[in-house]
């Protein structure tokens, strides 16, 4: 299944990660200061290192795919984007009322 464009992560990394990380990850980030994080297709939270899968584009404009590894410690906050709607609220009908009625009274 070929993954939407808005299934997307956005990592931010703290302060000192990008200090250390210093020019080498400037070419990933998005933003700026504090704001600045990595816009991601796929990400891997297992392990020690953090591993992200970007689309990026070579110095002949193709696409590429780059994976990103970087200690999993230096990671502030990870946040899912998606695009399709299925996750959050929606109005409830009468008929998933219902439903919720009689799987309480099993």
């Amino acid at each position: 299944m070929k993954p939407r464009v808005l299934d997307r992560y956005s990592v931010y990394f703290f302060p000192q990660a990008l200090e250390v990380l210093g020019d080498d990850a400037k070419m990933f980030l998005n933003g700026e200061g504090e704001r600045a994080h990595v816009i991601c297709r796929e990400i891997d939270t297992a392990g020690s290192l953090l591993e992200m899968t970007l689309d990026c584009q070579g110095p002949d404009g193709e696409a590429i795919e780059v994976e990103l590894m970087v200690p999993s410690n230096m990671v502030r906050l990870i946040i899912s984007t998606r695009g399709d709607g299925s996750f959050g609220f929606r109005p409830r009908t009468a008929a998933d009322q219902g439903s919720a009625t009689s799987t309480q009274t099993r």
